[in-house]
This record gives structure tokens, sequence and C-alpha cells, in this order.
């Protein structure tokens, strides 16, 4: 009939409208009218204080454009500049980036190999970007530096060093990190202490053994973001993500935008933390 005609096209504008694909490619002209009304959303509501971000989708962001994957991985690298300026703006004081797990070592040599020299390009810009010096931003990295190379392990303590009186912003970099890694390390440098008579086992509680965890004195997360729909922390901050809300969205992480952005918030926003009870 036409009322069910009418019913079943309201529906697939619906779902068109509400898919992934359309919001992604949504015309520029409309964001003029959308940001705005985005922003007053969430101007005013609670923000977190920490937000992890799992960047994922490089490579199939560069295919789908026909790019190659290094191509993918130099977008990724560029919008960290956008995230971390979206952040700073809502006064979101930490963020911590999974920039390179301990499983990302499975990967082609070549592929690591870049990734590395990235991740050295990218340190090496912050010892001497004014922008990190005039938003007063230190840079911690996280993970097992056993595996890495001299130059990379020289260059993360020189930006450590550059920036440690830095006090308003924290970017921590997780690299060879991994949680599972992470958590073994604790418990082997626990042991340690115990053999050596400076610690007791019955002293041992979660805050102890938090001391010993790499995020020692750090917050944790609020919120943690994963790009590209998939739906699962891949080891990140297994300790520390307890109660973190988490959002994914299927947005690759190189087209990740501001409302994008402003969305993961909307929703932590909307959410009610119960941490448990």
């Amino acid at each position: 009939t036409s009322d069910n005609c009418k019913f079943q096209v309201k529906c697939y504008a619906c779902a068109c409208f509400n898919s992934p694909a359309f919001r992604m490619n949504i015309p520029t002209v409309l964001y003029k009218f959308y940001e705005p009304l985005l922003w007053a959303q969430i101007k005013h509501g609670p923000r977190p204080h920490h937000i992890g971000l799992i960047v994922d989708g490089n490579r199939r962001f560069a295919k789908g454009q026909g790019l190659a994957p290094n191509d993918g991985h130099n977008a990724g690298s560029k919008k960290l500049e956008d995230f971390l300026r979206w952040c700073w703006r809502l006064d979101i004081r930490i963020v911590t980036l999974y920039g390179f797990s301990t499983e990302n070592y499975k990967r082609s040599d070549k592929e690591v190999q870049y990734l590395m020299d990235l991740i050295l390009r990218k340190l090496r810009q912050y010892q001497i970007d004014p922008v990190i010096k005039k938003e007063k931003v230190r840079i911690n990295v996280l993970g097992q530096r056993n595996n890495l190379s001299d130059e990379m392990v020289e260059e993360i303590a020189k930006t450590e060093e550059l920036t440690r009186n830095h006090d308003r912003f924290l970017l921590n970099i997780a690299i060879g990190y991994g949680g599972r890694a992470e958590i073994v390390d604790a418990v082997r440098k626990i042991g340690e202490e115990i053999r050596d008579g400076n610690l007791l086992p019955e002293e041992i509680d979660e805050k102890i053994f938090e001391s010993y965890l790499y995020t020692e004195g750090i917050p944790d997360p609020d919120l943690i973001i994963r790009t590209s729909g998939e739906e699962r922390l891949s080891g990140f901050l297994l300790w520390q993500s307890a109660y973190s809300e988490l959002y994914f969205t299927e947005v690759y992480w190189p087209a990740f935008r501001m409302i994008d952005f402003w969305r993961a918030i909307r929703v932590y926003q909307q959410r009610e933390r119960r941490f448990g009870k």
C-alpha cells in the first residue's frame, strides 16, 4: 500500500542517515550548522581528565584511498596534532596514545622499521616544537625499552628530559607496550623487592601494585577511544581501564574529525560512571 511504501522509504532514509558511511561524508556546508549545535551540547558538560587513544585504521584508510600503507601511517601521525589541539580546547589534561604495541613487532620488518622511523621523527619534532613549549606539554613514554634501538632509547630520554618541567598537559606515548607485559614486569619488580627484603607480601595491595606499573602516579583513563570499528582494547592499559568508559567509532584514524571527537565526548557525558557500584 501507499502507507507501507512511505514507511519503508522513511526507514531506509533513517538507516542511511545514521550509517557511519553517511556521517563520514556529510557535506561541508552542513558542518557550519552541525558543529555549533554539537558544541553547544558538550561545552558545559563533564569532561574526561584523561583520554586513552587507540589509533587504528591507517592501512585500511590508505587502501581505500589507493595509497601505500606508509602514506596511511603518515596521515595518522599528522592527525595526532589535530587531536591534541581538540583536547587542549576542552582542557583535557592527559592523553595516552597507543603508539606501537608489542604485537606490532609481528608485522613485516619493513613496516616495523618505517613505524619506528616515524616515531623517531615525531619525538624529534616534539623536542623543538614551539607549540609543545607554549602549551607546556610533558612527553612521557610507556613500555619496554629493551627491544628498542639505542637511537630510539636516546631520543626518548632526550624528549622526556626537555619537557620534564612542562606542567599543563601530559602526553603519554606507549611504544613497545603491551598490557600483559606491563603487569608481568610489575609482578617481577615486586618479587625482587620481596626477595631483597624491601617489601612484605602482606603489604601488597592495589595501591602498592599500581606503583610498579609504567603509569605510576598517573590517573586512570576516564575515556578510551578506538577508531576503525574494532571493538577491543588489544592489551591497552589492561589494569588501568577497569572503570574507563569505552567509545568505538568506525571512522579510520586518519579520517577522524573534530565532530567525531565531540561525539565521543557527548557519549561520555551521557553515561553514568558507577565505578563498580
